[in-house]
């Protein structure tokens, strides 16, 4: 029973995060106000997680592919551990 509590809020988690990640994606290409409450939340959310990679991986050109890989590590830190705990 605690297991399947675990399973899904590891799911619902790398799911929301997966929607913040996009969520800030469309929010770079307008010239939203950097005091915006909801763009603050949504930097908020997501740097921890884009941070880190972007040390990590190089842009290309113009093009910052990090909120794609991080969001396929989030699906398959989500796929390997439901697969795990159930």
């Amino acid at each position: 029973m605690t297991g399947m509590i675990v399973v899904r809020f590891i799911d619902t988690l790398c799911w929301v995060l997966s929607i913040a990640i996009i969520i800030r994606v469309i929010l770079s290409w307008f010239s939203i106000r950097p005091d915006n409450p909801a763009a603050i939340i949504i930097y908020q959310i997501t740097e921890p997680i884009l941070a880190p990679l972007r040390r990590i991986i190089p842009s290309i050109g113009m093009i910052d592919i990090t909120p794609m890989v991080a969001i396929v590590i989030l699906w398959v830190v989500d796929m390997l551990i439901v697969s795990l705990l159930t």
